[in-house]
């Protein structure tokens, strides 16, 4: 047994693989908070990136009979990392990786930016300012993005289809990265951007409604809940899968125009393995656990069936992992999704500066501007002690050391 078990009268167990590294009070207590809720389905898991989130602990697996917490999943409906190999070596690659950098993000929308390609404008069926393989691909999704908007016109806004493709800020990045044979990996991480924070966001409010109109008392306000049965579960679940698939694609689009950016920078011919990692790690998923049909809330966490590959990523100047599942029934399945900060991104930008955030990148071409201080290494967790706590959950596959990093 590799997990901690927290016990407590009348509330869930909770299993927490933390073994060496940080598990913060606040966390505890948010986890604790979230254990009795009558609905959560044999105990909760905790993965060892945790740390506190907000509704519920970031680094979470929460399974669920008959009802879903928005909050739990939160605003980033379907974040997760994409990782392609390609056919490259680490000796193919320039001396000098600024114009790889300056391609990936020429390619990639990103930042603040990211999602401002111009106004969307339809003329005779065409989508103009659109790149035509964003709008091939948001046709698989609209239809059934109407068929909620109908319902809840509150979610619709006109320019969502400009923010397909786009990777956007935060900790969202495009990297690429060695493994230990030195072969080049492309890996990113992003979401469902604006529209999965506008579902999310409305959502979590219709819940709250819900709580206040039957009267129901919670630990915390946004632990607020619906229930299956109740007015809005189903439109909840549809127009969170729906977000689950934008994210997917979203990924796919940034992957497809990065590998492009690369062959168009390189000059040189390469190839990429047919076999990519496409993971989420804020979603629901509906799962069959310890007898009895749930919703698994992941938030923060990958899913790590047997033989299923995942990705683990570190920070900005750590390794990152292409793992394999172990299919350990104890976590639901599930393995963490990173590092997991050890402190707040205001806290990071007090403590350290400019100087600190170029050591802790050295050979990594990237940003090294006050901008991106929040995301220093030393805001993280040692991945290395992350990975030793769920040795349990999942064999690494590849080590990958990133060589440039694009940061949204």
């Amino acid at each position: 047994m590799n997990y901690q078990l927290f016990k407590e009268e009348n509330r869930k167990p909770i299993k927490a693989w933390v073994n060496d590294v940080p598990f913060e009070k606040e966390a505890q207590e948010q986890l604790k908070n979230i254990s009795q809720m009558d609905f959560i389905h044999s105990h909760i898991a905790v993965m060892p990136d945790v740390h506190m989130g907000k509704g519920a602990t970031i680094g979470s697996v929460i399974p669920s009979v008959d009802a879903v917490i928005p909050a739990a999943v939160g605003v980033d409906i379907g974040c997760g990392m994409v990782a392609v190999k390609t056919s490259l070596k680490a000796e193919q690659l320039p001396d000098n990786l600024f114009a790889i950098r300056a391609a990936f993000e020429k390619a990639i929308p990103h930042g603040r930016t990211a999602g401002k390609r111009g106004r969307k404008v339809r003329d005779k069926g065409a989508w103009h300012d659109i790149p035509t393989l964003v709008s091939d691909e948001w046709q698989k999704l609209a239809k059934r993005f109407k068929a909620i908007c109908e319902k809840h016109p509150a979610i619709e806004k006109s320019n969502h289809i400009v923010h397909l493709g786009t990777m956007g800020t935060g900790n969202h990045f495009l990297e690429l990265c060695l493994d230990e044979f030195n072969a080049v990996w492309i890996m990113l991480h992003s979401g469902s951007r604006g529209v999965g924070n506008r579902i999310g966001t409305y959502f979590i409010e219709l819940a709250k409604k819900d709580m206040e109109r039957n009267d129901v008392h919670l630990p915390d306000k946004d632990l607020a809940y619906l229930k299956e049965g109740s007015e809005h579960f189903d439109d909840y679940v549809e127009a969170v899968e729906w977000a689950q698939d934008f994210a997917r694609i979203n990924r796919e689009i940034m992957m497809t125009n990065a590998i492009k950016a690369l062959r168009d920078e390189m000059g040189i011919p390469f190839e990429c393995d047919e076999l990519a990692v496409n993971c989420h790690h804020n979603y629901i998923s509906r799962e069959h656990h310890f007898g009895k049909d749930c919703f698994v809330t992941r938030k923060g966490a990958v899913s790590a069936k047997k033989d299923e590959l995942g990705i683990i990523p570190g920070s900005m100047g750590a390794r990152s992992y292409i793992v394999r599942g172990l299919g350990n029934e104890d976590s639901f399945h599930s393995c963490s999704h990173g590092a997991g900060r050890v402190m707040s991104r205001t806290k990071a930008k007090k403590l350290f500066n400019v100087e600190d955030q170029i050591k802790a990148t050295e050979g990594v071409e990237c940003r090294k501007d006050s901008s991106v201080i929040d995301e220093i290494p030393m805001a993280y967790k040692d991945i290395d002690k992350v990975m030793e706590a769920q040795k349990d959950l999942v064999e690494v596959v590849h080590t990958l050391k990133q060589v440039v990093c694009v940061k949204g």
